[in-house]
């Protein structure tokens, strides 16, 4: 008999035990409560970071076009540079023979 009561008693202060953590649940709740306006914040959050990151790929993407159009043009008057020493030379080249042909007469 004392083994049947003394198992009684323990799974009464069992019982007790587990009603006594269960009834206040008002600090779990509120740090659930504190989780979800955390995890609404982040949400926000992420979205306005994906939203920067695209504009900064945009960006980046017109300072490329942009960069490619200025090497364009610099290789548009390295050719015309180019071109034009070479016309220089030229030029020197027929002004010593008329000077020769001057010199020589």
């Amino acid at each position: 008999m004392t083994l049947t009561t003394t198992l009684k008693a323990s799974l009464a202060v069992a019982c007790l035990v587990a009603f006594a953590g269960c009834t206040d649940l008002k600090p779990i709740q509120a740090q659930i409560d504190d989780l979800k306006s955390q995890i609404t914040q982040n949400t926000a959050n992420d979205q306005k970071i994906a939203a920067e990151a695209a504009a900064a790929q945009s960006a980046a993407a017109g300072a490329q076009s942009a960069a490619s159009g200025a090497q364009s043009t610099a290789n548009q008057a390295l050719s015309t540079g180019q071109s034009n020493s070479t016309a220089i030379e030229a030029i020197n080249e027929k002004i010593d023979r008329m000077f020769k042909k001057s010199v020589s007469k």
